[in-house]
């Protein structure tokens, strides 16, 4: 059997790509929220103001990127 044509494979491929996009989009978010929320040198643990900033900055960013993925499935 062709290799392209496994459907195992296939279907290896496409969950590799996906944890690739998962994990760009985690990088993503980190640097972004780290880069608006984090103005200081960080210490031993965030202030109160830096982790709800950072909670909000994260919960925007998946929900956005929830919309994007939604609207394109919508268009297909």
């Amino acid at each position: 059997m062709d290799a392209l044509n496994n459907p195992q494979l296939q279907q290896l491929i496409n969950q590799e790509k996906e944890r690739a996009m998962a994990n760009e989009m985690i990088a993503k978010l980190t640097s972004a929220c780290w880069d608006k929320c984090i103005t200081g040198i960080p210490g031993s643990k965030f202030s109160s103001s830096e982790s709800s900033c950072l909670s909000n900055c994260a919960q925007r960013y998946i929900d956005m990127s929830a919309m994007i993925v939604k609207r394109f499935h919508s268009m297909q």
